[in-house]
Formats: C-alpha cells, sequence, structure tokens
C-alpha cells in the first residue's frame, strides 16, 4: 500500500508534461487532466481506508535513503483525508472551467496555459499535506504558489497584473520567513524531519522554542489569512477568472492552516502560545466577517467571509484537545467545499447578470430558479443554519470551547456565534437584492438602507452577459449535492474526524516512520 503514497504527487507532475506534450490538442490535456485528479481522488480514497483500518500511517523514503536523510512522505488519516477532498474539488472546478473554456474561448483560461498550470498546483497541494519534513513542505508551497502566479493573472488584463503583484509579494515574503523559520530549526536541532524536531525541540530553551514557533506561526499565518496579515486576500482572489478563484478560495488557505494544525500539534507541543492563537483567531472571525458587511462585490463578500471562517479553525487549534481538533478538522473539510462551490456560484450570478454587484444584479429568481438554489444551499450552509455541516461543525467548536470554559473561551464563543449571524446576514442579504428584487426597483432609485455600498470598491462594474453551458451548471451542481453530502453522512465522517484529533496529538517517533518507510 505504501508504493501508492508517491503517486499522489508523480501522476500531477507527469500529467503536467503530457498536457504540455499535447499542447496542440486541447480536448486530449483536458482527458489527461481530468484522468490525472480522477485516479487521484482514488488511490487517497484507498489509502484513508487503509490508513483508517490499519490505525497506522504509511510513510515512504524517496530513493531509498535512510531515514531521517531522505525526503519522507508521511500519509496519516489527515494528509488522506485533505488530498481526498481537495482532488474530488479540484476535478469538479476542472468540469467548470472546461464549459467556460469553450463558450469564451482562451479569453479567461486558456487551455496550453491552464492545464499543466492547474496540474502544477495540484501536484504543490498535494506534496505539502503528504510531506513529512519541513523542507520538502517548503518545496510544496513554492510549487503551488509558482503555479498560482501564473493563475491568478490569466487574461492578462491590468486588474489581474496588479493584484497578482500584490500576492506573489506576499507570497515571497511568507516563503522567506518560512525559509529562514527552516534555516533556524535545522541550526538548533540539526534537522528538518517532522519527527526528530518533535524529539529535539523540547530540550531547547523556552526563549529558543518561542522564537522558531512564532516565525513558523507567521509564515503560516500569512498563507492561511489570519489576521491581521490577511490583507491581501479580499483584494487579490477576486480580479482571477472563477475557476482560479474557486480553487484559490477553497484550497489554498487551508494548505496554511494544514500547516499550522501539524506545527501546533505535533512539533511546538511544549510550546504553549494557545492564549495568542485565540486572540487572533477571534480578531480573525470578526474583523473579516464585519469586511463583508461592508462589500456590494459578491467576490469581495466571499473573500472577507473566508477570512472570517479561517478565523473559526485557529479558534479550533488553540482549543487544543481532541474534540476540538477533531471539530477543526471536520470544519475545514466543510469550508473548502463550501466555500469552493459559493465561488462557482458566483462565476454562474456573473455569466448570467454580467456583474457580481448586489446594486446591480436582479431578478435572477425568474430569470434562473435553478442558479437561486445553486447559491441559496451553501450560502446558508456557510452561514451556519441547522442541519447543514457548518451549524454541525461550529456547534462542535463551541462545545468544545464550553468543555474548557476559561473567560476567553466563552469570548470566543459569543464572536463565534455574532460572525455566524453576520455571514447568514451578509449572504443572504446579497441572495435577497440579487434574486428577489425585481429589475424595475434595481433600475430606480437606490433604496437608502444600502446607501453605505455605493462606495464599496468594484460596486458599479459591469460586463456582457453570457450563455451557461451546461457542464458549469452540472459541476456547480455536483459541488452542491458534495456539500449535502457533508450533512447526510455526518456521522461517520465527524467519527473519522474525531479519530483523527486523537491521532494528532499523539507524539509520531521516528522509529515509527523508520519502520514504515522500511
Amino acid at each position: 500500500m505504501s508504493a501508492l503514497v508517491p503517486l499522489i504527487v508523480m501522476l500531477p507532475l507527469l500529467g503536467a508534461a503530457l498536457t504540455l506534450i499535447f499542447g496542440r490538442s486541447p480536448r486530449l490535456q483536458v482527458v489527461v487532466t481530468a484522468g490525472t485528479l480522477a485516479a487521484v481522488s482514488i488511490i487517497a480514497a484507498v489509502l484513508l481506508a487503509a490508513v483508517d483500518a490499519a490505525d497506522q500511517p504509511f510513510a515512504v523514503s524517496v530513493g531509498g535513503w535512510p531515514v531521517p536523510f531522505g525526503i519522507i512522505l508521511y500519509v496519516d488519516r489527515f494528509a488522506a483525508l485533505m488530498v481526498l477532498v481537495s482532488s474530488v474539488v479540484l476535478l469538479a472546478v476542472l468540469l467548470f472551467s472546461i464549459g467556460q473554456g469553450a463558450a469564451d474561448g482562451a479569453e479567461d483560461t486558456p487551455i496550453s496555459i491552464f492545464n499543466p498550470t492547474y496540474l502544477i498546483l495540484a501536484a504543490g497541494i498535494f506534496d505539502a499535506f503528504i510531506a513529512g519534513d519541513l523542507f520538502n513542505l517548503y518545496v510544496g508551497f513554492e510549487i503551488l504558489l509558482v503555479a498560482s502566479y501564473v493563475l491568478i493573472t490569466l487574461g492578462s488584463t491590468e486588474s489581474r497584473i496588479r493584484t497578482g503583484a500584490v500576492y506573489i509579494v506576499v507570497s515571497l515574503v511568507s516563503s522567506i520567513l518560512f525559509l529562514a523559520a527552516i534555516a533556524m530549526i535545522y541550526g538548533a536541532v540539526g534537522t528538518v524531519n517532522m519527527a526528530q524536531i518533535a524529539e529535539r525541540v523540547a530540550q531547547l530553551p523556552q526563549e529558543t522554542q518561542l522564537v522558531l514557533h512564532l516565525l513558523l506561526v507567521v509564515a503560516f499565518g500569512i498563507k492561511a489569512a489570519v489576521f491581521p496579515v490577511s490583507f491581501w486576500l479580499p483584494d487579490s482572489y477576486p480580479t482571477a477568472p472563477a475557476p482560479v478563484t474557486a480553487v484559490f478560495a477553497g484550497l489554498l488557505t487551508k494548505v496554511g492552516v494544514y500547516a499550522l494544525i501539524r506545527t501546533e500539534t505535533q512539533l511546538f507541543a511544549s510550546s504553549d502560545i494557545n492564549t495568542l492563537l485565540m486572540i487572533i483567531a477571534l480578531a480573525t472571525m470578526v474583523v473579516g466577517v464585519l469586511g463583508a458587511v461592508a462589500q456590494a462585490e459578491l467576490k469581495r463578500i466571499l473573500s472577507f467571509t473566508l477570512v472570517s471562517h479561517v478565523g473559526y479553525m485557529i479558534f479550533g487549534l488553540a482549543i487544543a484537545t481532541e474534540q476540538a481538533i477533531g471539530a477543526t478538522v471536520y470544519y475545514i473539510v466543510h469550508h473548502i467545499v463550501v466555500q469552493t462551490t459559493l465561488f462557482l456560484a458566483v462565476g454562474l450570478i456573473e455569466r448570467k447578470a454580467g456583474s457580481t454587484s448586489i446594486l446591480r444584479v436582479s431578478g435572477l429568481m425568474k430569470a434562473a430558479p435553478l442558479l437561486a438554489v445553486l447559491y441559496f444551499v451553501p450560502a446558508i450552509n456557510l452561514g451556519g443554519l441547522p442541519p447543514f455541516s457548518g451549524f454541525i461543525g461550529k456547534v462542535a467548536l463551541f462545545e468544545a470551547a464550553a468543555q474548557v470554559g476559561t473567560p476567553l473561551m466563552i469570548v470566543l464563543i459569543f464572536g463565534g456565534i455574532l460572525t455566524s449571524l453576520l455571514t447568514l446576514y451578509t449572504l443572504m442579504r446579497a441572495w435577497n437584492l440579487a434574486f428577489w428584487r425585481e429589475g424595475e426597483e434595481a433600475a430606480g432609485e437606490r433604496d437608502a438602507r444600502l446607501e453605505y455600498l455605493g462606495q464599496a470598491p468594484a460596486a458599479d462594474e459591469h460586463q456582457k452577459t453570457r450563455r451557461i453551458p451546461g457542464i458549469m451548471t452540472f459541476a456547480t451542481g455536483a459541488m452542491v449535492a458534495v456539500t449535502l453530502s457533508l450533512t447526510v453522512f455526518a456521522g461517520p465522517l465527524y467519527a473519522l474526524c474525531d479519530r483523527i484529533g486523537s491521532g494528532l496529538l499523539l507524539p509520531v517517533t521516528l522509529e515509527q516512520i523508520d519502520e514504515e518507510a522500511g
């Protein structure tokens, strides 16, 4: 079974090479890309089932080097689940992009560039999830970031180049901090293998541990878009093509959250910064959702809600109990799927109405009733209405916090409830204006209650309307079905996440990895 582990990264890289070879055959490129992602999904599902049944991770030492000198690929329940969810999301967004490319040609997603870059992005994401050492994690980050630089500037419009430049600069700063942290950790403990670091870092002075710890938290916090280093995200994501925005929103910040969870639970268990993480979580939730309330453009609204809901994940991580970590993993899965689905739905709204401004779009309930459903279901899910997965994840986090019961935990619970209510208000306000409001009403005098939105960025942009190919609707509908499955199968999924939470708080020894890799 361990032989399957390297294929998670190798297949997307080989697929990217093939798509470059087939650069003059768009159909072959699409077949290779879809086949590669489908194969990774199957491999991830098999590995997840095998790891869960065996109750032990799989580890592979690349090139046959002895542990810990070689590159270690490490798959436990958490890594396998993240690869599975990511590959499914990447496949659904690919279907969406196929429809967009077929309808628009190479205007937004030029196939000859998009497909190989998309697979390289997937390889970077997967490599980050299964990295067993910090340097390989850094390599995974760099692979996905290089691919994201290309994807975020597709079309080469002025706004995309401008926001892409900001995204690149921020990503480079984060990468430099991460690389500096790796160098300092290697200088302090003589290794970059995560299991070996966990064994040796506790022997360092507390001040040294804290410096190394905070440096990694800042580097990963920028990638995860936590407050106060989340300023770059709302301006960077909305300008990219719809499929790119959906993937970025669903997956890229979660790679940063994943790295934070690995760091906090397995490397620096003896260096407690949970109080600081709680304050960061509260600020991320509240500031993010207040930013969303002040927006009039749907992509910017979703970008700010993305920031705010990363706060829930940091909240669960800061609680640092088995129940809280399990609830955080469940919430990550929920948010990847739901946030991606909402961005795909907004992509459909943009094509149908020619705009994503809630001050301009109106009358879509009559014009596109199916689109109304495709937006409404994930919107109320993200807002946390029962019985959906958003409600289940938030209640689980609040229960874990209530069991700890400190005053700061109680404040965080109320902050989480406020964030959920404001998220629901913001998304339902957008739904009411875009779908229920009649066109004549929108053309008339602007509602005085919405005057404060008049100065919101991109509030008055308008584009030509475009037809919606069936495959784009199908891909979005399939993602809505996946969001509903998180509720229907919440029992077994949450039980799996509980086992993940328990496993993450257990130390992983070098001997265990050596035994598995051998």
